[in-house]
C-alpha cells in the first residue's frame, strides 16, 4: 500500500510503501524526472532518474522514501544525475562510510522511518547550495508543454549548453525530460477519468496513437494495463 505526503523540504514528497499480499500485483516505478532517497529497513539507497519502468528486485520490503523535485537531488547528494541514470545505489557509495553508518543507526532506531529520512534530506539541503534558478524554470516551462528550443532561448542557453547542464541535473537531455514530464501529465489526466483521446491532446501529444506509443516506450505496457484496465 502506497501513501505520500508533502515534505517540509520544498518541492519534495515523503512516501511509504507497504508490501502487497500478492507480489504479482506490484506495479512498476515509472519515469517521473525525479530522484529518491530510500530506506528499505536495512539500507539507505539513492534511486537515480529513470528512463524505463523499474520493478524492485528481491523479497518484498517496507519502503520509505523522499522524492526530490526534478533536478534538485544532485546538488543535495553531491553526485551528477547522469552517474545514477537507471540505477539504484547505496548511499555509502556516494557519502563517507562512517557518516552513512551513523545515519543507518539513526534510521533503524526511528519510530517513524519516513520522518527520520525526511530529516536526513533536510539536513543535506541545509549543507548544500541551492539549485541554480534555471533548473526550476526549465521544469516549469517544459511541464507547461513549451518546446525545448523556445525554452532554451528563454533561459538564454544554447542547445549544447542546456543539454550538458541537463545531464548533470536530470541524467538526460531536455528532450527526454520533456517526454517524461508529458507522460506524467498524461497519466494524471487518465487516472482522473479523462478519455484517452482527450488526454492525448491536453497532455501535448499529436493524437491518441502518439500517446499509446510513448506510454509503451516509457512505461513498458499499454495505457489500459498500466491503469488497471480502465
Amino acid at each position: 500500500m502506497y501513501a505520500e505526503r508533502t515534505s517540509r523540504l520544498t518541492g519534495a514528497v515523503v512516501w511509504t510503501n507497504e508490501p502487497l499480499p500478492d507480489p504479482a500485483a506490484a506495479r512498476p516505478v515509472l519515469p517521473d524526472g525525479c530522484m529518491d532517497l530510500l530506506w528499505d529497513g536495512e539500507r539507505l539507497l539513492v534511486a537515480g532518474p529513470d528512463t524505463r519502468p523499474y520493478l524492485p528486485e528481491g523479497p518484498a520490503r517496507r519502503w520509505a522514501g523522499v522524492r526530490f523535485h526534478p533536478g534538485t537531488a544532485p546538488v543535495l547528494l553531491g553526485v551528477p544525475a547522469r552517474e545514477l541514470l537507471d540505477r539504484r545505489v547505496e548511499l555509502a557509495d556516494l557519502w563517507p562510510a562512517a557518516r552513512v553508518r551513523r545515519l543507518r543507526d539513526r534510521m533503524a532506531a526511528a519510530a517513524d522511518p519516513a520522518t527520520a529520512l525526511e530529516d536526513i534530506a533536510l539536513d543535506a539541503a541545509a549543507r548544500a547550495a541551492a539549485p541554480e534558478p534555471w533548473v526550476h524554470r526549465l521544469v516549469r516551462r517544459l511541464d507547461e508543454g513549451r518546446p525545448v528550443a523556445a525554452t532554451a532561448a528563454e533561459l538564454g542557453l544554447g542547445a549544447r549548453t542546456l543539454h550538458r547542464r541537463c545531464l548533470g541535473a536530470f541524467g538526460y537531455g531536455p528532450k527526454t525530460l520533456a517526454r517524461v514530464l508529458r507522460l506524467r501529465r498524461a497519466l494524471a489526466l487518465a487516472r482522473a477519468g479523462v478519455p484517452y483521446a482527450e488526454t492525448a491532446i491536453r497532455a501535448g501529444y499529436a493524437d491518441q496513437p502518439h500517446l499509446a506509443r510513448e506510454v509503451r516506450q516509457l512505461a513498458g505496457m499499454p495505457l489500459g494495463e498500466l491503469l488497471g484496465g480502465r
